[in-house]
């Protein structure tokens, strides 16, 4: 019964943890990606520019979040293991490293959805959809836990509009004053 009740409890915090990173990869690949099309914009760069830029950090960093999980849990792990625990395996490692890179690329290649097809207002179209995708990682993030769907939306929001703003400023401060 005891140990039925701590696998449980092991579940729990294997699927806790799938979520937490699934949530922080989608809001890191949203937020690393349009700052990265905001920057672009910023200092007034090409369309192909900022597709070459979009889609170098997108699978840069989503190789390096993988990465980062995997070792993550490799040292809970070996950490475990040094304290006679065996709770997670191998298996965990990969998964939070797949799950991270995925997550990340498909939350990360929204921003360049109006770039890679040929729309106008390029910029205010990837700007709605990462706005509006931001609300709904918030959204979603909430639903697990006990934040209301509105302000769990609307803190993913902010944070992201805030990494949007200083990206743009940045763009544009170098390439009218430095460059």
């Amino acid at each position: 019964m005891i140990e039925l009740v701590v696998l449980r409890k092991f579940r729990i915090h294997e699927e806790a943890a799938l979520l937490g990173s699934c949530v922080f990869a989608a809001s890191d690949g949203l937020i690393t990606t349009f700052a990265v099309v905001a920057g672009a914009n910023g200092a007034l760069l090409a369309p192909s520019v900022v597709i070459i830029m979009g889609f170098a950090n997108l699978l840069a960093d989503g190789f390096s979040m993988a990465a980062g999980a995997y070792l993550g849990v490799r040292s809970e792990i070996d950490f475990e293991e040094e304290k006679g625990h065996n709770h997670l395996t191998e298996h965990a490692a990969i998964t939070q490293g797949v799950v991270t890179f995925f997550t990340f690329v498909l939350a990360g290649i929204i921003p360049l959805i109006p770039y890679i097809f040929p729309f106008s207002n390029k910029f205010v179209l990837s700007s709605i959809l990462v706005f509006a995708s931001m609300f709904f990682v918030g959204a979603l993030r909430s639903k697990f836990s006990r934040k209301g769907i509105l302000l769990g939306g609307l803190e993913t929001l902010a944070v992201g509009m805030l990494a949007a703003f200083v990206a743009f400023i940045v763009g544009y401060l170098i390439d009218r004053y430095i460059l």
